[in-house]
């Protein structure tokens, strides 16, 4: 059990961009009105703000969703795709390992390296249910 600094910031009250990943903003306490502190600062009414546009980017439409499994089906998959699936079918855990080397050598992060990997074994998945 660590000793908490009192000017180490609470992970509670810490302001999204301070936290890796993708969490849920924490609003930040209120100011004290005092120059020095952890809540320092001149004390304002907050506004409501409307939320902004490019806090939708990413947001997966149903529309969005229809294209990119139009164009998945059109188009089929990458070289390395195909090779990854044919590693994830073997179903070795050894295999299973190499195939997410693998995404992670062709996308660049163990994180897309992960969710190719798992999109992956979803389509394999599908296709022993198909037939």
């Amino acid at each position: 059990s660590r000793v908490r600094s009192q000017f180490s910031p609470d992970p509670a009250t810490t302001p999204h961009s301070a936290t890796m990943g993708k969490s849920v903003k924490v609003a930040k306490p209120e100011s004290s009105g005092l120059a020095i502190g952890l809540n320092k600062g001149f004390i304002v009414t907050r506004r409501e703000m409307p939320q902004k546009p490019s806090h939708m980017k990413g947001r997966n439409s149903k529309r969005n969703q229809l294209v990119r499994e139009v164009i998945r089906e059109v188009v089929g998959y990458a070289p390395y795709e195909r090779r990854m699936l044919e590693l994830i079918k073997i179903g070795s855990a050894s295999t299973f390992k190499r195939s997410l080397k693998l995404a992670k050598r062709r996308l660049g992060t163990h994180k897309r390296g992960k969710k190719k990997r798992d999109e992956m074994s979803e389509a394999v998945s599908a296709m022993r249910r198909k037939g």
